[in-house]
């Protein structure tokens, strides 16, 4: 099937009892027994399992090409199993580009209990193997990378990590499964902070690791998804599953409008610069093309001719895009994100970053006319 097939039809759930289309929610924790004391469903408490759970859980590996899904209750606990895999003394190596959020689990959480994590320049693939360490254990990366949207060559840094025995873990959440699969490319871990575009309604907080095969590092990451209880509830699990449905057409909607969008930016007397994996001034283009052939997403980050300060209050002006935290839902969004990040981030001043949503694109154009502090 192809992907928009897939996202439709995917896995299904036989109601036995009434036959019903839509996926029923089984909205409890603890499932009977039979008098053998075994479970004849499978299903003991909703922490360990639950049929919608496992629905979703099915559907994100079948749209990733994977062996299994794991399904958390956020897309930073998500990211927590896996890093949960690696041990005191290991090194982790991360982007100097990426989630903030993501870096801040590893230095400030899981530094003090002993891992050692570095970042560096991952579009520079000479510098990725300097950085490489004896004890580099797993290489992580994120494209496009949040909010500067870098695009990292997933095949190449791949093959270099596992001739050195390395795992490779992918933050997919900004191109989701419907433009780009990781573990096709390489990778051996896909994690999706599956609150934004899989949702896709701004109404669910979740994430998901879809692994490529079953092992040491899979098996520990469903004991942590277990015993650590960061699990999403079978009402989450439902949302997640309708969401899917319409990834392809929403997905579709999101890219076209921030391409267009985006190429129209580049030509606004108040624009600086603006980073677009789809627009041929986006240094990695070509690669960008090559791991999405079908569409960069909906993401569009865009720098001003404007202080900080300017650039700050400049996110409340729009009508449109609501001013907020997050990105991937129907509606548009803008964010300026150092001030959400920190003293810490590399993030440019002035750059304010765009979610671009299923609006009439010249409504979003709009926005733009006229634009001044």
């Amino acid at each position: 099937m192809k992907k928009s097939t897939q996202v439709v039809q995917g896995v299904h759930f036989l109601d036995e009892t009434a036959h019903a289309i839509a996926t029923p929610i089984y909205l409890t924790t603890t499932f009977e027994r039979d008098s053998d004391g075994t479970y004849p469903k499978g299903h003991m408490y909703s922490r360990n399992s639950n049929p919608n759970r496992d629905l979703f859980e099915k559907n994100m590996a079948l749209l990733e090409n994977g062996a299994g899904a794991l399904a958390f209750s956020s897309g930073l606990a998500a990211v927590n199993a896996i890093f949960q895999c690696l041990k005191k003394g290991d090194h982790l190596l991360m982007p100097q580009v990426g989630y903030y959020a993501s870096y801040k689990l590893a230095e400030e959480i899981l530094g003090p209990w002993g891992l050692e994590v570095s970042q560096v320049d991952m579009t520079d693939l000479h510098a990725v193997e300097k950085a490489i360490q004896p004890n580099t254990k797993l290489i992580w990366l994120e494209t496009p990378a949040n909010p500067m949207l870098e695009i990292h060559d997933i095949e190449t840094i791949s093959k270099l990590a596992h001739s050195k025995g390395i795992k490779v873990a992918v933050d997919n959440t900004i191109a989701t499964p419907y433009y780009q699969n990781p573990l096709d490319l390489g990778a051996d871990f896909v994690m999706h902070a599956s609150t934004k575009y899989i949702g896709g309604h701004s109404d669910v907080l979740s994430g998901a690791v879809v692994y490529k095969k079953e092992d040491e590092w899979s098996a520990r990451m469903q004991r942590v998804q277990i015993l650590m209880g960061a699990t999403p509830n079978p009402m989450d699990c439902y949302l997640l599953c309708r969401g899917l449905k319409t990834l392809a057409v929403r997905m579709k909607q999101h890219s076209s409008n921030a391409l267009e969008l985006a190429k129209y930016l580049e030509t606004h007397p108040l624009v600086e610069k603006v980073y677009y994996p789809g627009l041929a001034s986006h240094p990695q283009y070509d690669l960008a093309k090559k791991q999405m052939p079908n569409g960069q997403s909906g993401m569009v980050s865009v720098c001003f001719k404007l202080s900080e300060s300017e650039t700050h209050q400049l996110a409340s002006k729009f009508t449109i895009f609501k001013q907020a935290t997050s990105l991937g839902g129907v509606e548009s969004l803008v964010e300026h994100r150092k001030s959400i990040e920190g003293p810490q981030s590399t993030t440019p001043g002035n750059l304010l970053r765009f979610s671009i949503g299923l609006e009439d694109l010249e409504d979003l154009k709009q926005e733009f006319w006229g634009l001044r502090i």
